[in-house]
């Protein structure tokens, strides 16, 4: 069984097994990780640029700010602290302010103070980001069902998300 990437037919090598320093390892096998690496990059970035690229088309919307309503419609009372959607969203403080004025000006969200703590600002979607969010998540399942859960199925879908979690939590640990 082997690994093809960009038309390359990779054996596949057992995982390093000197601490991933690189010292005594066999090439072979930093060749194969990283091979697996772009499979795994590849993987994401096509449905994902395809999800993006639909989301913005039907709903004129850049990808930061679709996916920050998506984030706001699953939030208690659909809003959340500005700080955490920037956090969560990978956006600066700065950044994400000039992202949450599009969302205000276009009538999707509006800040909110929070009335225990004055340095907290919460976003909250307004009735019309509601309804954009809840549209766009649709439209995203959708293009998840044709372009994720068609070729994986269920099961090796859910494995996928499994093993990206413990990567997600695995690299989250080793920054702290």
């Amino acid at each position: 069984m082997g690994t093809e990437t960009r038309g390359h037919q990779s054996a596949v090598s057992p995982s390093p097994t000197d601490g991933g320093d690189g010292r005594g390892v066999d090439q072979s096998i930093d060749r194969d990780l990283l091979d697996w690496w772009m499979l795994v990059m590849q993987g994401f970035y096509a449905p994902q640029d395809a999800l993006v690229s639909e989301v913005a088309e039907r709903f004129d919307l850049g990808r930061g700010l679709a996916d920050v309503v998506v984030r706001l419609l699953a939030a208690s009372q659909h809003r959340m602290p500005m700080s955490r959607l920037a956090q969560e969203a990978g956006v600066s403080s700065g950044g994400f302010t000039k992202l949450a004025d599009r969302l205000c000006v276009a009538g999707l969200a509006r800040r909110v103070a929070c009335e225990a703590d004055r340095r907290v600002a919460y976003l909250e979607l307004t009735g019309r980001g509601e309804d954009t969010a809840r549209a766009i998540s649709r439209t995203v399942a959708q293009i998840l069902r044709a372009r994720v859960l068609t070729p994986l199925g269920r099961d090796r879908a859910a494995k996928l998300a499994d093993a990206m979690r413990e990567l997600r939590d695995a690299n989250d640990d080793a920054g702290k």
